[in-house]
């Protein structure tokens, strides 16, 4: 038994925890939970915790079915909201075959193995994003979307029943030690954002399935629909995933380098041409659904084209200007994906390009210096576009020998035909649009 389990299961002792729910997800990061009693949290410490994963989207086949969910200690929380009445816990799983090997299904394990590997090469990958969602009056999908404020970029309004939903989430996220960075009103009507403070990729992409499950209950009992849907609602920008990374070598920034070019290093500047070179192949992951794509073509503050800059929020990587004598704040913003992502995945795939860059040595081009927001400068600057639906996203991505590797055939097999069945629905869905326009003009 490690010290870290023999702490968990103290801990359990002594707070008198009824309940351990055992979390992990499916592939496209949707949450999933087993709840075991106290009493049975050693023996599955020491032999993992077998189901079915035939009945798990993207896990097994039937012929091949049972797996094992190993909890990591290291993830333990008591969940907060529900101390008093019957005190319970958190732990996040890795997923693995019967025979004790990563399972090829698990999302977790994929980021891990991708992490491993920077780690070999001496890195470590730390990230912080930029959590954007709407709260909305319901979720009715039948009736038209309302938000619940009318207010607009960091507005502050006294009677916002969304300002009391951001403060309490905030304090729920930080009693489950996922540390705050800002919290505030974005532009669009009942558009909110809370940032991340910067931590390494796996712990980071757990506290992301965190957030949204806090973000949703405390929603759900004040009785407001939260959604991180990317784009619910017309004529105003949607919600974006901005990931700020950096690479680490022990405590020194490997992205810092007072002489070189841009204050970035070699390094940084090879990371920035991979994510370049293969962003249009890592898309249809970071940027999982096909309502995904509204956003990234609104031309609101979301990217369209393949490009970088210093402090130009219309590229898709941006390097912000640090301040003087701040070197440890060097980093770059990969700015496309959105909150419905599986953050497992879209953070491994974000790094291996990265890191494909420095293996190979990519040369970084010139940064874009004009408004990528309006088309025309674009069009004349001649810059690459992101793919510009799910259906040229997963194209670019069954093309792609980084993304197969990346993932593991597994997953990036069950991902593509996933995602091409829905796409092939929605090519067949007669929508409201298609009515509106059609059914009494022609």
């Amino acid at each position: 038994m490690e010290p870290q389990e023999n702490y968990v299961l103290r801990t359990v002792e002594e707070r008198g925890v009824r309940l351990v729910r055992l979390w992990f997800t499916d592939v496209l990061g949707q949450h999933k939970s087993v709840a075991i009693s106290p009493a049975e949290l050693e023996k599955v410490f020491e032999e993992g915790l077998q189901f079915d994963g035939s009945s798990i989207d993207g896990f097994s086949r039937v012929q091949e079915s049972d797996v094992l969910a190993r909890p990591d200690a290291r993830t333990f929380e008591l969940l907060p909201w529900a101390q008093d009445d019957e005190p319970s816990a958190l732990i996040f799983c890795d997923i693995q075959t019967l025979d004790g090997n990563p399972f090829a299904g698990d999302p977790r394990q994929v980021l891990r193995r991708n992490l491993d590997r920077a780690h070999t090469a001496g890195y470590t990958f730390n990230v912080a994003p930029e959590m954007e969602f709407f709260y909305l009056k319901d979720g009715d999908a039948s009736t038209p979307v309302e938000p619940v404020d009318n207010a607009s970029y960091f507005d502050l309004t006294t009677a916002d029943v969304s300002s009391d939903l951001r403060k309490t989430t905030q304090h729920m996220l930080e009693a489950l030690s996922i540390p705050v960075e800002y919290s505030f009103h974005e532009d669009s009507p009942g558009q909110h954002e809370i940032d991340l403070q910067y931590t390494e990729a796996l712990a980071m992409a757990d506290s992301i399935m965190m957030f949204r499950l806090v973000v949703r209950k405390i929603a759900m009992e004040r009785n407001v629909h939260a959604t991180f849907m990317p784009k619910p609602l017309d004529g105003v920008q949607g919600s974006g995933m901005h990931t700020h990374l950096s690479l680490w070598r022990g405590d020194e920034n490997a992205f810092h380098d007072p002489d070189g070019r841009y204050g970035l290093s070699a390094v940084a500047e090879q990371f920035i041409a991979g994510t370049l070179r293969h962003a249009r192949e890592i898309t249809a992951v970071t940027n999982q659904l096909i309502n995904s794509y509204k956003r990234l073509n609104d031309g609101l503050e979301a990217p369209r084209y393949v490009s970088w800059a210093r402090n130009n929020q219309s590229t898709l990587v941006r390097v912000p200007v640090t301040k003087p004598n701040k070197p440890d704040a060097t980093r770059i913003e990969y700015r496309s994906p959105d909150p419905a992502c599986n953050p497992y995945l879209a953070f491994s795939l974000i790094l291996a390009a990265g890191m494909k860059g420095i293996e190979e040595g990519y040369e970084l081009q010139e940064e874009t210096k004009v408004n990528l927001f309006d088309r025309k400068a674009a069009e004349r600057a001649g810059v690459a576009t992101l793919p510009r639906s799910l259906n040229s996203a997963l194209d670019e991505m069954e093309q792609s020998e980084l993304v197969r590797e990346a993932l593991g055939e597994h997953i990036f097999e069950w991902f593509l035909r996933n995602r091409r069945s829905e796409w092939e629905t929605y090519e067949r869905h007669v929508t409201h649009f298609e009515l509106d326009r059609y059914l009494r003009q022609w």
